[in-house]
């Protein structure tokens, strides 16, 4: 199957520059306990804010997915699965918490690489993560350039504020300012695969990154240049502003693994394209139209566009039934606060009340 692949990839001429964007709004597919990479068949540690296809579960397969009935993405012909964790709201005074509106995700498909015109799809029953949940702090210099610094440099955050005279923040790890107008984390996806593996042990061994993370060479270890994804989320952190003062307070805000540093932020993504349309949208919607330069999917043929509000209609009840929403004794799943700059250690579940 990759040899086929393979070769529909070396068709590609032109020079890849375009990208699309892949919209998933902000009600999500369900946000749940629920992580088949990690966890399968059980429940997760922590809470997952959910997109896509409408068959994910506690077990997911290509096929399952490929058969879902919707999805909640604008891209109705894509039913693969996007996850990451959710946001948090601690109060300051209570301790108590509260969920953090948005999380809806724009998943950017971009034509990266020094042999870009060779890109490749991922194949059928691929699967993948990006970051780690136990991380606290920083551990690298940066461009150092290791695959371990390549990890650590994927993920950044944005506090947005667009009052004039104030100041913003892009960096890693989690700002002290207000976030007024939202907090963004993003993500960069491993764009190099062994050309084996549909998934490994750990769920990252399989995959790596170029040399210069969303560009550049591909390891002779991870020898096939894929499609380069990029995960961008906005939360409504300024809905929670006069709850807390930055010159008095940390900031307030969490990851539901119980990260207040934000440097355990981590993406998940399975497979549910059509293989086919997949590379044919690779090969052929490359070539900067006025559409695909701006990102737009519509402008690629392959793909069949719904409305946001008909991709908002997609939902599906969550497999563990316990409170997600409104003000929380403690985080689902029973998730302790752990804060570094040591890595945070892996709790079970199994006795948290539901």
């Amino acid at each position: 199957m990759f040899a086929g692949l393979l070769a529909l990839a070396t068709l590609a001429v032109s020079p890849a520059h375009a990208f699309w964007r892949l919209s998933c709004p902000r009600t999500a597919l369900v946000r749940e306990r629920a992580d088949p990479i990690v966890s399968p068949g059980v429940a997760s540690n922590h809470l997952h804010v959910v997109h896509g296809g409408s068959n994910f579960g506690l077990n997911v397969t290509f096929d399952g997915l490929r058969n879902s009935a919707c999805t909640s993405c604008e891209i109705a012909n894509d039913k693969s699965n996007y996850w990451t964790p959710s946001l948090w709201f601690q109060d300051p005074t209570t301790k108590k918490f509260e969920p953090v509106n948005g999380g809806g995700i724009l998943v950017y498909y971009l034509q990266r690489g020094d042999f870009a015109t060779n890109l490749t799809t991922f194949p059928a029953g691929f699967r993948m993560l990006a970051g780690d949940m136990t991380l606290r702090s920083k551990k690298y210099a940066e461009n150092e350039g290791s695959q371990g610094e390549l990890r650590e440099r994927a993920m950044k955050w944005s506090c947005l504020r667009y009052t004039g005279g104030v100041t913003g923040y892009d960096g890693y790890g989690f700002p002290n300012t207000r976030c007024e107008a939202g907090f963004q984390s993003r993500l960069h996806m491993p764009n190099c695969w062994d050309g084996k593996n549909l998934d490994s042990a750990d769920h990252r061994s399989h995959v790596a990154y170029m040399s210069i993370m969303d560009n550049g060479k591909c390891p002779d270890t991870h020898p096939v240049n894929l499609i380069t994804m990029f995960y961008e989320q906005t939360w409504d952190t300024g809905d929670f502003d006069a709850r807390w003062d930055p010159a008095v307070n940390r900031w307030p805000f969490v990851w539901s693994h119980g990260d207040p540093t934000g440097y355990g932020y981590h993406g998940d993504f399975v497979m549910g394209w059509d293989v086919n349309t997949l590379q044919g949208a690779i090969i052929n919607c490359n070539n900067q139209t006025p559409d695909t330069a701006a990102g737009k999917a519509e402008g690629c043929s392959y793909f069949q566009m719904q409305t946001s509000d008909t991709a908002q209609k997609c939902s599906i009840a969550p497999v563990i039934n316990e409170p997600t929403s409104g003000v929380l004794d403690r985080l689902p799943g029973c998730v302790p606060i752990q804060d570094g700059p040591a890595d945070a250690k892996v709790y079970s579940t199994s006795n948290c009340p539901l």
